[in-house]
């Protein structure tokens, strides 16, 4: 159903800030041209008539006796009667003589006085004569050689067919303008009206992924801008499908992993209740099996915990100060290699001559250690190998725990870190341990790397840059002897050396 024309629709908007803007240049622009053209034909009637009546300028060589003469020569011998009509104007403003003949009834006075009156001595009217009709004058004021004024003398033109052109000019700008803004118009709303359609097609598309039908796709039909957010918006809807699967998958293992531990603890502890006086061992048997699975609902509310810290962005690392890496290493190590043993794993650590020491918060830095070595010892089947090595390098420490285990296939490895993923959903485990360890790895400035084949092994390497603390510069301290013990003093008795040369001179 669409919906109703409104102010806050998009082709409203598109009218009112597009095609408003667009009619208006348009009436601007053909109004400039239509008056360029007016006062184009105009122009050129001007000169065309001034160029006629241009031998009217031999009468600056008359004076006064035979100006009259002159001019009754010169309107006999005019040969574009038939264009224009050129009047000869007294020094007192009375025509007296006309290229037609005829007498107009027309004041002259007005024109000759604004051809007086003006600097270039040539004045041009244009309006109405007293029969009503249009016309152009010119009126051009004529002075001897020693500058005295003679009269003047006065062409006029009608101007019926020059309206007449520029009318058909305005009309032809006025139709043209018409026809470009029905065309941005049809076409504007074509174009709106496609652009509503497929917008409206997303918008429905989008509810229906908003409702939870993460399999709804929008058909993408081109490669515009609108194509590429249809793309996006399917994109959108596939990565929402595959994080609701992983949340679901997530919801079902931590409901597994809970309620695992939850049947022991309550099978062992009625187990123990019952046993009490009764067979001693057993009782202890029991309290060591709920304390580990205790141990063990800690632990994954823990890992809850620090995802949700992780998800708020308030996961951080405390605690920092040097910590020997080895030693994290060789204790995790250790409470796995009886575990792994138990499951015909071989667990194999040895650690280096020289330890390696990290700016870190050693809690965190364990629990990365234990998610990375669990990990490996769940995915290794009997008769594997999981092997731990420490390496030194230029300013930081690799740690690679690599075993034999199942793999990851290829199309999950760049997902491996995500969160709820989880590549073998048969083994045990929330899918959120390791996105927790690369996280406290990133916040200890330090990189961690999955390399897998499947069927053939994993192997997880991080990188920690070295604590190396500076060295406090040695202070050199000089002894110097005081000046007066390092003089030797003459004895008393004795003259001086140079006395003594003296001496044995004279001698």
């Amino acid at each position: 159903m669409k919906k109703p024309f409104h102010f806050k629709s998009i082709a409203t908007r598109w009218l009112f800030k597009v095609y408003l803007i667009i009619a208006l240049a348009v009436i601007v622009i053909a109004i400039i041209l239509s008056a360029l053209f007016v006062n184009l034909n105009f122009s050129t009637v001007q000169s065309q008539a001034t160029d006629y009546a241009q031998s009217f300028d031999s009468l600056s060589t008359a004076n006064s006796e035979n100006f009259y003469s002159l001019a009754i020569n010169l309107s006999d011998d005019f040969e574009y009667k038939s264009k224009i009509e050129v009047q000869v104007i007294s020094a007192d403003g009375r025509m007296v003589v006309s290229t037609t003949g005829f007498k107009p009834s027309d004041d002259l006075a007005a024109d000759y006085n604004r051809a007086l009156a003006s600097s270039s001595g040539f004045s041009v009217y244009r309006g109405k004569n007293s029969g009503g009709e249009r016309i152009m004058s010119g009126t051009k004021v004529i002075r001897s050689a020693n500058g005295e004024t003679l009269g003047a003398y006065r062409w006029v033109t009608s101007l019926k067919a020059t309206n007449k052109r520029n009318n058909l000019t305005v009309i032809m700008i006025v139709l043209l303008t018409l026809l470009v803004l029905a065309f941005c118009a049809v076409s504007g709303l074509f174009f709106l009206r496609a652009m509503v359609a497929r917008l409206r097609d997303m918008g429905n598309i989008a509810r229906k992924i908003a409702g939870g039908d993460f399999k709804a796709r929008i058909e993408v039909d081109g490669n515009d801008e609108i194509s590429e957010l249809c793309e996006t918006i399917n994109y959108m809807a596939s990565e929402l499908q595959n994080a609701e699967t992983m949340k679901n998958d997530f919801i079902s293992s931590v409901s597994h992993e809970l309620r695992t531990p939850l049947t022991a603890i309550r099978g062992w502890g009625e187990t123990a209740k019952m046993s009490v006086g009764v067979d001693e061992e057993l009782v202890s048997r029991g309290i060591d099996v709920v304390l580990s699975e205790a141990d063990r609902l800690s632990g994954l509310v823990e890992d809850l915990l620090d995802f949700s810290r992780m998800q708020s962005g308030r996961m951080i690392v405390n605690n920092v100060m040097p910590t020997d890496v080895s030693e994290l290493l060789c204790m995790v190590s250790d409470m796995y290699t009886e575990l792994a043993a138990k499951q015909g794993i071989e667990l194999s650590y040895t650690p280096p001559v020289k330890s390696s020491i990290v700016m870190s918060d050693a809690d965190r830095l364990k629990q990365v250690f234990i998610n990375v070595i669990d990990n490996a010892v769940k995915y290794t089947e009997k008769g594997g190998l999981v092997l731990v090595a420490q390496t030194r390098e230029e300013g930081c420490v690799r740690i690679v725990v690599k075993d034999t285990g199942v793999g990851i296939p290829a199309e999950d490895l760049d997902h491996v870190k995500e969160k709820f993923f989880k590549s073998n959903k048969t083994v045990r485990g929330s899918g959120i341990g390791l996105a927790v360890a690369d996280e406290i790895i990133k916040q200890h400035q330090g990189l961690l790397f999955v390399e897998s084949t499947e069927g053939v092994g994993t192997t997880v390497t991080i990188v920690l840059p070295l604590y190396e603390p500076e060295e406090e510069p040695q202070v050199v301290e000089e002894v110097i002897e005081p000046l007066e013990n390092t003089q030797q003093e003459l004895p008393i008795d004795e003259p001086p050396i140079q006395d003594q040369k003296q001496e044995q001179g004279d001698s």
